[in-house]
C-alpha cells in the first residue's frame, strides 16, 4: 500500500534559514537519488493561518511517496538529505499518510494511488493548484477570509500552507479528527465554499489536485506539541 510522507522543518537562525532556502535548489539531486522514492516535492511555506502570499522563511517541507510505510519510515529517518535537514532544523515533524481519494494532476502527474480504507481516526486533506497569472490577484484576495476560518475551526488539528513557487503554485494541508469534521468544514456555506464557486466560475486554476488521506503514523513534534494528540 502506497505511503506518503510530509516532513515539516522549522528553522530559527538566519544562517539556518539561508541554508534551507538554498536547499530548495540544491536538495533536488539528493532527493531524486533516494532508493524507492517516488513522486517528491520541495516546498516553502506561507505565513499566518492556513496560507498567505507572504512567505515564512523559517518553515520548509518535503513531500514524498513511497511503496509502503516501512520504506517511508526508514528513508525519512536515514536518507542523508533528510538527516541534514534535521540537523539544521530547530524542530521537525513528519506525518505518514495513506491515500483514500485523489483527483486531478500535479505537474502533469497523478502522484497518489488511493487504496486505503477510510475507517475511523484522523484524516488529512491536501489541495494543490497552479493559479493562472491573470487570476492571481482575485485568488489571493479570497485567501485571508479562508485562512481565518480554518484557523478558528475547533476541529482542525494542524494546518499549513506550502508551495513550490510563491503566488502561483500553492498547496494547503490540514489534519482533522475524522472524515466527518473535515467534510463539515468543506460543505459549510462560508468563505471556503464561496471561493470554490469562484474558482469554478472564473477558471482560475491551470492545474489542480484534491486528495484525502488516512493518517497512519507520525514522528517528531511541532512547536513542542504532538499535533495528532489534538485529534483525540
Amino acid at each position: 500500500m502506497q505511503a506518503v510522507s510530509i516532513s515539516f522543518f522549522r528553522f530559527e537562525t538566519g544562517l539556518s534559514r539561508l541554508w534551507a532556502f538554498a536547499m530548495m535548489g540544491l536538495a533536488r539531486l539528493a532527493l531524486g537519488r533516494i532508493e524507492k522514492i517516488g513522486f517528491w516535492k520541495l516546498c516553502g511555506s506561507g505565513s499566518g493561518e492556513g496560507f498567505t502570499p507572504l512567505p515564512n522563511t523559517g518553515v520548509y517541507a518535503i513531500l514524498a511517496t513511497w511503496p509502503d510505510l516501512e520504506t517511508a519510515r526508514m528513508q525519512t529517518e536515514t536518507a542523508p538529505v533528510f538527516r541534514r535537514y534535521r540537523q539544521r532544523a530547530l524542530e521537525c515533524w513528519t506525518v505518514f499518510l495513506s491515500p483514500i481519494s485523489a483527483r486531478g494532476e500535479w505537474s502533469g502527474k497523478t502522484p497518489f494511488r488511493p487504496d486505503a480504507v477510510p475507517g475511523s481516526g484522523p484524516v488529512a486533506a491536501l489541495t494543490r493548484a497552479t493559479v493562472r497569472p491573470r487570476a492571481a490577484l482575485k485568488f489571493w484576495k479570497r485567501v485571508p477570509d479562508i485562512s481565518s476560518v480554518i484557523g478558528t475551526d475547533a476541529n482542525v488539528a494542524f494546518k499549513i500552507g506550502i508551495g513550490e513557487m510563491p503566488l502561483l503554485h500553492q498547496i494547503t494541508f490540514s489534519v482533522w479528527p475524522d472524515a466527518g469534521s473535515m467534510a463539515d468544514f468543506a460543505r459549510a456555506d462560508g468563505p471556503h465554499a464561496r471561493a470554490i464557486r469562484a474558482v469554478r466560475e472564473g477558471d482560475w486554476f491551470r492545474e489542480e489536485l484534491y486528495a484525502r488521506f488516512r493518517v497512519i503514523a507520525d514522528r517528531g513534534t511541532w512547536h513542542g506539541q504532538h499535533p495528532l494528540n489534538r485529534t483525540g
